[in-house]
């Protein structure tokens, strides 16, 4: 069982920001945490799901609405996607404003938070790993653009079909993790594309699908992804 909320966060950027909650079933124990950052399609059915997962697994799962800042969301929506190609930007306030309040939580222990994020979460989840502020990163199929030095083990998931990482980003990932000895699990699944964790239904779907990313849910490349993240959290959070 889990409980799950719609909350308000204060913002280092002014104001509050919304979120969405998810805590696991296990008492009043402080225990490990995770600060989700959505894919471009913003705080869907799918993300919340995802979250789900994550607290029956025994995380507080953390969503911050990064899309609800201004009135007009288009604008909002590029301020936030230019924030993880740059490396600068008000959303970077409101996701280490997302981590402060769930550290602040009795039921989260503040040693023991990571992030994880999806496309363009993923970017963001390989911008925070080089804080020093988590102890694990995930990032699905998504990277920053600007060069990213992370200073906690990460574990990655990628699609070989997503013409995106067709320059070999992966394997360059995994190198460097590697050769600073960060820990590191990077997987890239020959039959994926982008968004194989989650199902994007409709015309949507239907066109992410046409695209070079064949953006689609794919069972056995999730599957294996959720263990192997599993096991990763398990160990290093």
């Amino acid at each position: 069982m889990t409980a799950e909320a719609d909350v308000a966060l204060p913002s280092v950027n002014g104001g509050t920001l919304p979120g969405f909650l998810v805590r696991p079933d296990g008492g009043d124990t402080p225990g490990p945490a995770l600060v989700m950052i959505y894919e471009a399609f913003g705080m869907t059915p799918e993300m919340r799901r995802v979250a789900r997962g994550l607290a029956r697994d025994g995380y507080t799962v953390l969503i911050p609405d990064l899309f609800a800042r201004g009135r007009v969301k288009p604008l909002c929506v590029a301020a936030t996607m230019t924030t993880m190609a740059t490396g600068r930007g008000a959303a970077l306030g409101d996701c280490e404003s997302a981590r402060r309040w769930l550290a602040a939580q009795p039921t989260v222990d503040s040693d023991r938070i990571g992030v994880i994020g999806f496309c363009m979460g993923g970017g963001f989840a390989m911008l925070l790993s080089q804080t020093g502020l988590y102890r694990v990163a995930v990032p699905f199929y998504g990277r920053a653009g600007v060069a990213v030095e992370p200073a906690c083990p990460v574990v990655a998931s990628f699609g070989a079909r997503d013409a995106q990482f067709a320059d070999g980003y992966p394997a360059r990932l995994e190198a460097d993790l590697a050769a600073r000895g960060v820990p590191h699990d990077v997987v890239v699944y020959p039959d994926a594309g982008h968004s194989f964790m989650t199902r994007t239904e409709g015309v949507t779907g239907a066109i992410a699908r046409r695209t070079p990313l064949h953006a689609e849910y794919h069972e056995p490349s999730a599957t294996d992804a959720t263990e192997r993240v599993r096991a990763f959290l398990r160990e290093h959070l």
